[in-house]
Formats: C-alpha cells, structure tokens, sequence
C-alpha cells in the first residue's frame, strides 16, 4: 500500500507537503526541545511568532532557524499578539524583510486578551492589504461559513477556523460550522486552535478538514515529545477515516453477519 501522504498530499499556495500537521514553535522549554518534538510529529510546516521569537533580529540570541532550518521546514510567520490590522500588517512585512522574500504568512488579529478570539473586521482589512501586496496569507478566523467565504474571496491561500479559545484544549465545539465551511471551500480549511488531544484532531480530520495547527496541546503536554507523536498518527488516521468514509450512523442495530444460510 502506497504512503497516505503520496497520494494525498496537501497543497498549499501551490507547494505540496506530506504531512497535514502544522506545528507552533512557542511554549516549549528550549530550542532542543522545539526541534525534537517538531520532528516527533513530522510537521513540515511550523510557525514562528514574529514578535516573540528570534529569528535573525536579535544577534547573539538562540536563533530558531538553527533548530528549525528553511531549507528542511516551510516557516509560517505569524501576527501573534497583534490586535489591529496595522501592528499585523507591519509584521508581516518585517517577516518578510527577514526571510529575503517570504510571502507565506499566517495572519491573526486579536479582538481582545481575554478570549483571544479573532477581530473579523480588522482580520478581513488586514487580508485584503496583505493579498494586494502579493503575500500568500493563512487567516485564522472564527468558525463562520460566510466569513470563511469572504476570506476565500479575497484570496487567502488557506483558511484557519478555530475548534475553540486558543489554549483552550476544548476540541472541536461546532462541528457544523466546520463541516459547512470544508463543504463550500475551494481553498484548504486547516482547523487553528483548540485542540486539546489526539481524539479532537482526529475528529477534525474527519470532518473533511486538511489539516490542523496546534502549539500548546503539544508543548503544554507533561511529555511533549509523545504527544507530538500521538497527534500526527491522530491526523492521519483522521485523514485516512474521512477519505474511506464512515458507515451512516443509525438507531438500531445492523447484524454484522448474514442471517441467510445458518446453520441448524
């Protein structure tokens, strides 16, 4: 039997990855162990908080891209800790003048501190400057089909539904609202946020969504480097479910074996 990832890659911006877990690179105690359980989960895309995390800025400091190298990881900049679309604006700009070029930016603008949920708003202002200015941006947003739509429409790459609160572990709390965003999506829907273990992944994969993205259910786990390990069997087991597809769920019991021909 051919790999999953072979022959059902997921595709962004027109890049192909093996793997449909993306990884965050905060919370965890040291570089050391950011690369090892990076590995572990055999992410291929990670995120970087640009305000929070040295990547070239700061000299003489721990440097990420020594753990995590460019030419082995696709880096996703992220606005993390922005909460209007200038401050999200500028950072991705930084990140950019950073990383010679780099157009592939995840994009979050904070409503507020307490629940962290996204400002639509200002996220749909922010989107529509970024994709003008020939980024290729991943939008983190609220599980809201037509915002989803809206998103898609001004040509995000990738839109990136919350399961729940960020650093909630809640899981997956509006399955429908996912459902109906990967049913009218033409663009990868990758659930962001909430996911607390490897059973709230794997439901999201089976709801037809392409990938997921977590930080602190990994890091924030007592052993990190097992639960990375857990999530991405999580994700392709989710993955390979929605592809074979379920039986329909019903009332009453279904034998599993004949009743035709029994013997005696």
């Amino acid at each position: 039997m051919n790999a999953p990832h072979r022959i059902d890659p997921l595709v962004i911006a027109g890049k192909s990855y093996g793997s449909r877990l993306l990884t965050g690179t905060g919370k965890f105690k040291d570089l050391e162990e950011t690369r090892l359980a990076t590995e572990a989960a055999a992410a291929e895309i990670v995120t970087v908080a640009i305000r929070r995390t040295n990547i070239g800025q700061a000299p003489g400091e721990p440097n990420l891209l020594d753990v995590l190298p460019p030419d082995r990881y696709t880096l996703l900049p992220n606005t993390a800790g922005c909460y209007t679309a200038e401050e999200a604006v500028r950072t991705c700009r930084l990140a950019r003048e950073l990383l010679d070029g780099h157009a592939l930016v995840k994009l979050e603008v904070l409503g507020d501190q307490k629940t962290l949920f996204p400002d639509v708003v200002a996220t749909l202002q922010a989107a529509e400057t970024l994709v003008a200015e020939g980024f290729q941006v991943m939008v983190y947003t609220s599980d809201d089909p037509i915002l989803a739509k809206r998103l898609e429409a001004i040509g995000c790459v990738a839109v990136m539904p919350l399961a729940a609160p960020i650093g909630s572990g809640l899981g997956v709390q509006n399955r429908y609202n996912l459902m109906e965003i990967v049913e009218n999506a033409s663009v990868p829907i990758i659930v962001d946020a909430g996911v607390g273990t490897a059973s709230d992944a794997a439901i999201a994969m089976e709801l037809g969504c392409d990938g997921v993205l977590m930080n602190t259910a990994i890091a924030g786990a007592r052993d990190p480097l097992l639960m990375a390990h857990a999530m991405k069997l999580a994700v392709e087991a989710g993955r390979a479910a929605f592809k074979a597809g379920r039986i329909p769920r019903k009332r009453y019991a279904s034998a599993s074996s004949p009743v035709d021909g029994l013997v005696g």
